[in-house]
């Protein structure tokens, strides 16, 4: 029965910023890893807070003796108290790996599918100590709350088990967040995209599509993992000597290829590499791998005939401590190749890691050794969509709205021209640190929270602004003097000045020793001192830090950091 006055229209319910959702990013957005993304409900003074995704990523050439980088959390920390909870997409490192440094400060549950969960509490095993955080296990394909989020998984085809994107209900609408995905109809291990539960969820309505951009360059759809399998079979077929495969070691359809294929061709299977045997157990116990499935230890390499093995190693990245790496430099305990033995990349490099791949490439090819990888042959497949498979996605959602995701800034806009393209009108990309409004209205950004970098650095963690990895990187590039100077109570210089230099050269380009360039600077400077001012151990360290740093500027065309130390005695009492 319609209530409403003839020729009057009825009135739209009203919203207010109570209704308010938000999304933004602490990592994943203007960059490739470290995927930390917040959506918010409700109005600024009273909104609640669902994380999703709590990656790590690895450090640049500007990061020097850095182990792994992680995101800077404060704002959600100084907001934890509204943070109703993690829920993670899948179990790669740059979207689960900063859990074991960042839960603490956190406290609140967590939620994942079986293999991830898996997963998350291997890594915890291994280096997690005495954390002991709350843990949910969801199932696939299911629905769910964590505190004010109504939540849904769907299946995603990836290259680990268990990607799940998540549905997000609200007042507004539903939100579609795709984490990481790809269409495989036959991906050999685990399940296909949930493309009937997904046109579904399109009939539905959906709000807004929060998308995945890593491959929206590339045209047509990506290969399936098990014509991967079959190439990789076909190759391996084909050479004489030892093989060894590297891949990423979460790509549990990868190892099962790899297996396959050794059975296939009469070789022996062996692991190198701890992240392969994690996985593998865990594959194991969520029933990705048959509770029979065999494979051989490193060590048994030793008493192996010539072009009997087949290695899946660990170190597809150019990961200086992994088995690729340590085999390329004949430093693996166990595992030495030579002439006539291929190497099979099964991977893409990432971005940023080129030159740490080139390097473990070139030291490989100067064993003798044949070197295969994507650019030869099919020995590897995305895990991310390509354009048709975009084009396919906007399709089945039919989103009012889309927010490009987990990419470098020219993905991120690149999708956004796609959805454009196919007739999203409302369309809208941020980079990390910027909180976009969802709804109510068209996308609009309202604020911006901190954001950065924090560092693991050996036992740990620093914040990307404190002076520890910027004075490292000063170092790797001008290199340290140390002066050491021992004066009198009245400023006289007792003895000679020691000089020790580090990433320095020896000598100058006339041939002159740079020690005895620095000490005739230090000898120089502490002359011209009035003595009475000598007695000021600062004034002495200052004057004689900036000759040095001169001198060796003058000979050298760089400037070194100088430290100066000076013992200065004083009279006893």
């Amino acid at each position: 029965m319609n209530d409403t006055p003839e020729g009057d229209v009825a009135p739209k319910p009203e919203t207010t910023n109570r209704d308010e959702i938000v999304f933004a990013a602490l990592g994943g957005l203007g960059e490739i890893g470290m995927n930390v993304y917040l959506y918010g409900l409700g109005p600024a003074d009273a909104r609640r807070w669902l994380m999703v995704d709590l990656g790590l990523t690895f450090p640049g050439d500007n990061e020097p003796g850095v182990d792994v980088v992680l995101p800077d959390l404060r704002f959600i920390i100084e907001n934890r108290q509204a943070l109703d909870g993690i829920v993670i997409t899948h179990a790669h490192e740059d979207h689960i790996g900063a859990v074991i440094d960042s839960w603490s400060d956190l406290r609140v549950p967590i939620y994942g599918t079986p293999f991830t969960i898996g997963m998350l509490r291997a890594k915890i095993a291994e280096y997690g100590g005495d954390l002991k955080p709350e843990i949910h296990e969801i199932q696939t394909d299911s629905r769910f709350k964590v505190g004010a989020f109504d939540l849904e998984t769907v299946s995603m085809a990836h290259s680990i088990p268990e990607t799940s994107a998540l549905v997000i209900r609200t007042s507004q609408g539903i939100i579609f967040h795709t984490a990481d995905w790809k269409l495989d109809e036959a991906p050999l291990v685990g399940k296909p995209t949930n493309i009937a539960r997904i046109q579904e969820i399109g009939k539905e309505g959906v709000m807004a599509l929060v998308c995945d951009s890593t491959n929206a360059f590339r045209d047509g759809v990506s290969p399936s993992e098990t014509e991967v399998s079959a190439s990789l079979l076909e190759i391996i077929e084909g050479q004489t000597g030892q093989v060894a495969v590297t891949t990423f070691a979460s790509n549990v359809a990868r190892v099962r290829a790899i297996s396959d294929a050794a059975k296939a061709t009469g070789r022996r299977f062996l692991v190198a590499g701890r992240a392969l045997h994690r996985v593998i157990q865990v594959a194991i116990d969520t029933g990705y791998l048959p509770e029979d499935f065999a494979y051989l230890d490193q060590e048994h390499f030793r008493y192996m005939e010539r072009g009997e093995a087949l290695i899946l190693a660990t170190g597809s990245q150019g990961e200086p401590r992994a088995a690729m790496a340590r085999i390329a430099e004949q430093s693996h305990r166990d595992i030495q190749l030579t002439r006539g033995d291929t190497v099979i990349y099964s991977s893409r490099t990432i971005p940023g890691n080129e030159k740490s791949v080139i390097s473990v490439q070139n030291r490989i090819a100067d064993l003798g050794c044949k070197i295969i990888t994507d650019s030869d042959g099919l020995v590897h497949v995305t895990g991310h969509p390509r354009r048709e498979e975009l084009v396919r996605m906007f399709s089945w959602l039919k989103p009012q709205k889309l927010v490009p995701m987990h990419g470098e800034v020219r993905h991120l806009q690149e999708n956004a021209r796609l959805a454009r393209d196919c007739g999203i009108t409302d369309v809208r990309y941020i980079t990390n640190g910027e909180m976009l409004r969802l709804a109510p209205g068209r996308l609009d950004v309202i604020d911006d929270i901190p954001v950065g970098r924090r560092y693991r650095d050996g036992r740990l963690l620093l914040h990307e602004g404190e002076s520890a990895v910027r004075e490292r990187r000063r170092l790797s590039i001008v290199g340290l003097v140390a002066v050491a100077l021992t004066l009198d109570q009245r400023g006289n210089v007792l003895g000679h000045a020691d000089v020790a230099i580090d990433g320095i050269p020896t000598d100058d380009a006339e041939g002159d020793a740079m020690e005895d360039i620095i000490l005739d600077a230090v000898d120089g400077t502490v002359d011209s001192i009035p003595p009475r001012r000598r007695k000021d151990a600062e004034v002495v360290r200052e004057a004689v830090r900036r000759a040095v740093r001169s001198a060796v500027d003058q000979a050298w065309g760089k400037k070194p950091i100088v430290k100066v130390l000076i013992n200065q005695l004083r009279t006893k009492n």
